[in-house]
């Protein structure tokens, strides 16, 4: 099943995808009786085997009711469609971001005197900066010039996780998403340009501050369960600027797989249920490009990723 949360209330509605319709799980309770009890909240969703169980079930309902009665769910807004809603991340609220880079071999071999990593690197990500499919991304009046695209494949936790091996790090995962680590490249130039380890170490970190920005962590459209995706190191990842396919390959590129960063990681983060792990970016980012492409104002930015959809995100000037 495929969940998503609708940009109502405070902190937002979880709802379920059927077909190409979003089905808001907290007004389904007053036709599906199933419903009523399910959490509002995805990562709570995703923490709960009993109301994971009752969502699906919700999904089977559903999908057998007749079209007088669909009809009826789509008079009341209960059921929209998924092109018309108003999304935020699907889960908007986890405590943690966590995004590895360095972690595909051709997008290595595209920037230059890059080598490959011996362990998994990453860094975290600004909760603030995330933001869901349908939503703007807003280049800073600060540094408006150099915004670059990343696409990246997530994996998502279903349950608390900490200090595990390679063997047992996927009965952890809920469940996979798309989000694109919009970057601001204007400091990578030091990073290259450092020399020491002390001046290195500064210049990386301003780097990875131009990740951090309101709206650089767009997300969604859904979280695809763990059940729905055969192989996660299979999947077609695409990334599109107006309608260009800029970035295209498949997850079997990944340096370190999902068993591998889960384990490393977790020796030292306590992940909880909802927690976000973005994977790393292929080839084709814009900074790496000659010459080099950023994203304007008026642009449209969309990522796919099979079998979970496409993440689009408008591009404006802040």
């Amino acid at each position: 099943m495929k969940l998503a949360t609708l940009d109502t209330g405070v902190a937002g509605q979880a709802a379920l995808l059927i077909g190409d319709e979003l089905l808001d799980l907290g007004r389904a309770g007053a036709l599906v009786d199933i419903a009523e009890d399910i959490p509002a909240r995805v990562r709570d969703i995703l923490a709960d085997p009993d109301a994971t169980d009752a969502v699906r079930r919700v999904h089977d309902t559903v999908s057998g009711l007749s079209e007088d009665e669909l009809e009826l769910m789509r008079m009341t807004g209960t059921l929209t469609p998924l092109g018309e809603s108003d999304l935020l991340a699907p889960v908007p609220d986890p405590k943690l971001i966590l995004s590895v880079g360095l972690n595909y071999h051709h997008h290595l071999a595209e920037m230059k005197g890059t080598p490959a990593p011996e362990r998994p690197s990453a860094f975290q990500k600004n909760v603030s900066s995330l933001t869901g499919s349908g939503k703007p991304i807003v280049l800073p009046p600060q540094c408006p010039d150099m915004v670059d695209y990343e696409s990246e494949f997530c994996f998502v936790f279903g349950r608390t996780c900490h200090n595990v091996g390679r063997d047992e790090a996927m009965d952890h995962v809920a469940g996979y998403t798309i989000a694109n680590d919009v970057s601001a490249r204007d400091w990578v130039g030091e990073v290259f340009a450092a020399e020491g380890t002390f001046p290195a170490a500064l210049a990386w970190e301003r780097n990875i501050m131009g990740k951090q920005l309101p709206t650089f962590t767009p997300c969604g459209p859904v979280i695809a369960t763990a059940d729905e995706i055969a192989d996660p190191h299979d999947l077609l990842l695409e990334f599109r600027l107006n309608g260009e396919v800029l970035q295209s390959t498949r997850t079997d590129d990944l340096i370190f797989g999902i068993p591998e960063i889960i384990a490393y990681f977790s020796q030292w983060f306590r992940f909880e249920p909802g927690d976000i792990v973005t994977t790393g970016s292929p080839a084709g980012v814009g900074f790496g490009r000659d010459p080099k492409i950023f994203m304007k104002p008026g642009d449209m930015a969309e990522v796919t990723l099979e079998g979970v959809g496409t993440l689009r995100n408008p591009v404006v000037a802040g």
